[in-house]
């Protein structure tokens, strides 16, 4: 009885407090050292600082004997969201017209998909991820840079849990971009809205993440926390839209799904564009995510355009585009099957569409003789940076829809959606490629040789995206490092297509035209 009374009043005292209680767990375990990232979690989590702060923490749970312990999923921001981290992991050079990202160490992270349990993870890198050698994975967990649920990965025949949290440090390297600066059209206290330049994806996709409009406006113009309202086209340039609060997000997005939003482009086509307004509704099918090209397919989306001629040179026209749907490279597929491709198109102004160039749907090849075909004739040019892909993308195994990125493994926590193409994303041996080792880093002769008790040092630690340090020394286990190719000139990251105007029910953003677009042009 005295203890029934002792506890009584106890539970009276809790009450009175405010305290919460919680029932203690049968499991002995259950004052165990709590898992390696429950420490930040909450501050990934949304919400008011210290709003959470009086839920415990998870604990980890006494394990039975040979039991490896897998940590509960974390919450996250929804949305993307970058801060001063992000934009510290590295910094800019300008060269030949080109903005250019020093190389960085980077963290993919992902946590185990379904279709992984109770697979290994030597099998899941050599059937879902073969970019690189399994001989490179091994190299990689002796170099401590495979990570499961933050402990170093010792053998990789370890099989695959739910749950499970996977980290893998690379040594990133960017494509460049265009030199030109991105303009500021208008600031306020909602929006802000500017000129983006061609060659740069709006936000993190693919093989870009501090060549992008999002990074580069927080870095160097201190803009963070931005809403996307709309995308354009890697290689589209023009007006593009920034929500600063949450408020003037929804009320923007609102008209853009009631069809309440008027948006004008410009572009400059082959020959002479015909002089009365054309319409075009025909379907768009996606053919590639990873390589980025669409075509008309009667099982593909509905969409509609119109099109009128603003002036003729002799050779090429400059025409008014008003996309009412938007479709991925809608206006681009349209005009190909005009007849009146954009003058340099890099995807739908290529001889593999065949003599036609595709207008009328005619192509006369499989979707995959077209995307072989198109990546031969950029291979033979040496510009596949044009299409904003690698090699490494190529030699992956499947498509995935996600932003088409090869390393799907290792996407990011932070949810970068779609590649650069805006939708697609990005890149074996080519001309574009000149190995300058004698033995290229991802034959298994030259990967086993490294020091199998070596770790390699990273400038960072296991929680972050490391820096830059050390940005022009060769790293070891990065292909790239050891290979030499091509930059694209500034003219070749320039595609005639612009956004001129976006007018919605309480604002209207206009750019200038562009000088391609002027009536008196020659190229």
């Amino acid at each position: 009885m005295r203890h029934g009374v002792r506890r009584a009043v106890w539970s009276a005292w809790v009450r009175a407090a405010g305290i919460g209680v919680r029932p203690l767990s049968p499991l002995r375990g259950d004052m165990a050292e709590p898992g390696p990232d429950t420490g930040r979690a909450r501050d990934e989590e949304s919400g008011p600082a210290g709003k959470d702060e009086a839920a415990p923490a998870p604990k980890k749970r006494r394990l039975a004997g040979g039991e490896r312990y897998v940590p509960p999923p974390r919450k996250l921001n929804p949305g993307v969201s970058f801060g001063a981290e992000h934009f510290a992991e590295t910094s800019y050079y300008f060269e030949g017209g080109l903005r250019k990202v020093r190389p960085y160490y980077f963290d993919f992270r992902t946590y185990c998909k379904g279709r992984w349990v109770g697979r290994s993870l030597l099998h899941v890198f050599g059937t879902e991820f073969r970019a690189q050698p399994l001989s490179y994975y091994r190299a990689a967990a002796r170099a401590g840079r495979l990570r499961l649920n933050e402990e170093p990965v010792r053998d990789l025949d370890i099989v695959l849990k739910n749950n499970d949290f996977l980290r893998h440090t690379v040594h990133r390297h960017e494509p460049p971009v265009t030199a030109q600066p991105i303009r500021i059209l208008t600031e306020d206290n909602e929006v802000v809205v500017v000129d983006k330049p061609s060659s740069l994806p709006v936000h993190p996709c693919g093989r870009f993440r501090h060549n992008t409009v999002i990074f580069i406006l927080g870095k160097e113009h201190g803009l963070r926390e931005l809403h996307t309202l709309h995308r354009l086209d890697r290689m589209t340039s023009g007006v593009l839209m920034f929500a600063k609060t949450v408020a003037a997000s929804k009320r923007i997005d609102e008209q853009v799904r009631q069809r309440q939003l008027e948006k004008e482009y410009v572009c400059r086509v082959v020959g002479e564009f015909p002089e009365h307004e054309v319409v075009c509704e025909e379907p768009i099918l996606v053919v590639s995510y990873k390589v980025g090209v669409c075509r008309v397919d009667a099982k593909g989306k509905p969409c509609q355009t119109l099109f009128q001629r603003l002036s003729y040179n002799g050779s090429s026209s400059v025409v008014r585009c008003l996309p009412r749907t938007g479709r991925t490279h809608q206006i681009r597929v349209h005009l190909q099957f005009l007849g009146h491709p954009i003058l340099n198109d890099p995807i739908y102004n290529m001889e593999a569409w065949g003599p036609d160039r595709g207008k009328g749907g005619r192509i006369g090849k499989t979707d995959e003789e077209l995307l072989k075909a198109l990546v031969e004739e950029h291979r033979s040019k040496q510009s596949l940076e044009v299409l904003g892909i690698g090699e490494e993308d190529l030699n992956s195994a499947g498509e995935s829809k996600d932003c088409g990125n090869s390393d799907d493994c290792t996407k990011s926590a932070e949810a970068e959606p779609v590649n650069g193409n805006s939708c697609p994303a990005e890149d074996e041996k080519d001309p574009e490629r000149n190995d300058v080792a004698s033995c290229p880093l991802n034959s298994d002769t030259n990967l086993e040789l490294l020091d199998k008790d070596k770790e390699l040092s990273l400038c960072g630690n296991q929680d972050g995206q490391v820096g830059e340090k050390g940005w022009e020394e060769k790293d070891p286990l990065c292909v790239e490092c050891r290979t030499s190719r091509r930059d694209p000139s500034p003219k070749e990251l320039v595609m005639f297509l612009h956004a001129l105007r976006y007018k919605g029910a309480d604002f209207e953003y206009c750019s200038s035209m562009p000088e391609w677009a002027m009536e008196d042009w020659q190229e």
